[in-house]
């Protein structure tokens, strides 16, 4: 029978907060790994995160806080990675004890850039960690409304039921209901690829086009998310669920989303340098789009809009050119 064990997280920004306060809720001992010093003093002090969501109130005598990678793995038999994709080599560059028999999970929705590869692809590939001991949680849950216990939804994916029922047991309160799936990899991509289309979705809407439009851009971005998970991970799965179109969702039109945010920047004709020092927070579908572009070479898969947000981004062409060019491509 599976068994938790002793809980890790890894990140300390606003989602990885929230995850904690979720887990807290079940009055669970924390080991929680945290880069900046002055984080765990604060949080040791007066129970809360200064930085994210510092509202939320923890119960410091249930936090073992570090920041020593090595600590929080030789401690911790279940880990959770909660940190933006970008930084997950610097937050293990120090780790020099084995992730093999630790259940790894990955609430990251990101894609590891230049490496071209998902988290638990790299986790399995750079740290041996086997496919069956790794998870996934995504689902349309921003971290404020977790932080205002706002009711939300979240999907559990492992390749083995019991695992996702045990996690789904920990997440499930009186705001959070969860679901499971064995479709790990095919959620995985789709919390990246949501970030690219909520970057399209917010290029739009500074560029002035309406919801009407808005509303043609998303139904012709779930088609094109299911023809590229339908080709790198062909299994049974129901794209209209929430994992995918539901996350796609909340992702392109939320006034929480960042992706969204950080596209409209781009829409109204600011520099990627400048919105990067702009934004407190990190917009994966930034690194994502990149990404996405470059492991589709082997796929040939028809993405306009995530090739729309590449050019955009990486090729600098006009985002009023590219996108009126792209209306002529969706229907």
């Amino acid at each position: 029978m599976f068994k938790l064990g002793r809980i890790g997280i890894v990140g300390a920004g606003s989602w990885a907060t929230a995850n904690a306060k979720i887990i807290q809720e079940k009055k669970e001992p924390i080991n929680w790994y945290i880069h900046e010093q002055e984080v765990i003093d604060h949080l040791k002090e007066f129970g809360n995160n200064p930085l994210y969501l510092s509202d939320v109130e923890f119960d410091p005598s249930l936090l073992n806080l570090t920041n020593d990678i090595n600590e929080l793995v030789k401690n911790s038999d279940t880990i959770l990675f909660i940190i933006p994709s970008a930084y997950l080599k610097f937050a293990l560059e120090k780790l020099t004890l084995s992730l093999q028999g630790k259940t790894i999970i990955s609430a990251i929705k990101g894609i590891i850039p230049d490496d071209n590869l998902l988290v638990g692809e790299y986790l399995h590939q750079k740290y041996k960690v086997p496919y069956e001991s790794l998870g996934i949680i995504t689902g349309p849950c921003h971290a404020e409304e977790v932080a205002l216990e706002r009711l939300s939804y979240l999907t559990i994916s492992f390749m083995h039921e019991e695992k996702a029922k045990t996690i789904a047991n920990l997440y499930n309160n009186h705001y959070i209901k969860t679901v499971i799936s064995d479709d790990i990899l095919g959620t995985e991509y789709a919390a990246v690829l949501k970030n690219i289309y909520a970057l399209a979705a917010g290029i739009c809407n500074g560029l002035g086009f309406g919801d009407n439009f808005q509303a043609v851009l998303i139904s012709n971005a779930i088609r094109e998310m299911k023809r590229f998970t339908d080709a790198v991970y062909p299994i049974n799965r129901d794209i209209k669920n929430s994992a995918y179109l539901g996350d796609l969702l909340v992702t392109a039109y939320s006034q929480f989303s960042r992706n969204r945010h950080f596209g409209a920047m781009i829409g109204k004709g600011y520099s990627v340098k400048y919105i990067q020092s702009e934004m407190n927070m990190v917009a994966e579908g930034y690194y994502a789009s990149k990404c996405i572009f470059e492991i589709n070479k082997q796929h040939n898969v028809d993405m306009p809009i995530a090739d729309s947000v590449y050019e955009i981004l990486y090729a600098k062409k006009s985002p009023k050119r590219i996108i009126n060019e792209l209306t002529e491509k969706l229907t």
